[in-house]
């Protein structure tokens, strides 16, 4: 299993825990991978950095790293693009005059939109792409969220009517239910 494949597992089980975080954090775009979809269900074409950082530069100029932590942000974590999928974005975009940089302290640049890009911005600005993934993260989240309450609603008559080997059996559900759960993570593509 390669790195990025492991650190993907790992992040995975940290952010599925059965506690259910305030935010739904199935991310459908794990961090560092500039967005490519991952398996199983949820899986989705890659969303659009060039849209995503057009409709950004719609609302203020910014630098690559704060385009980063909105997106982020706006996706309550279910998509972070990487460095590796902004940056060169933005010099693309630069190199065709859709926006423009200027240099700060410490060799840090801060975009912003030229008159030839304003127009391709407006129209991505329209449908913005961290919208369609936070719609898509929320709703898979409340999926699994109503299956893991339903689940807990059964265990709890079982628990509460049910007699010592009935009782006896849902563990040993709840047990195999949990491997099986960790096997997910487990697999490779």
């Amino acid at each position: 299993m390669g790195f990025h494949r492991r650190m993907h597992a790992l992040h995975e089980a940290r952010m599925r825990g059965f506690g259910f975080p305030p935010f739904p954090p199935g991310p459908p775009f794990p961090h560092g991978h500039g967005g490519r979809g991952r398996g199983g269900r949820g899986r989705g074409r890659r969303p659009n950095v060039r849209a995503a950082v057009l409709a950004l530069l719609t609302e203020r100029p910014m630098h690559g790293y704060e385009m980063i932590q909105e997106i982020d942000s706006r996706t309550g974590g279910a998509w972070r693009p990487s460095p590796g999928s902004i940056y060169p974005t933005l010099q693309l975009l630069e190199d065709e005059g859709v926006i423009a940089a200027t240099e700060e302290g410490g060799g840090r640049k801060r975009f912003t939109l030229t008159e030839q890009g304003r127009p391709e911005a407006t129209e991505a600005a329209q449908t913005p792409p961290w919208a369609e993934v936070a719609e898509a993260t929320v709703t898979n989240w409340h999926d699994v969220r109503e299956a893991g309450t339903q689940a807990m609603h059964a265990l709890r008559q079982v628990m509460m009517t049910g007699t010592d080997d009935q009782r006896e059996r849902a563990a040993q559900v709840l047990d195999e239910t949990r491997r099986k759960l960790y096997a997910i993570l487990a697999e490779t593509e």
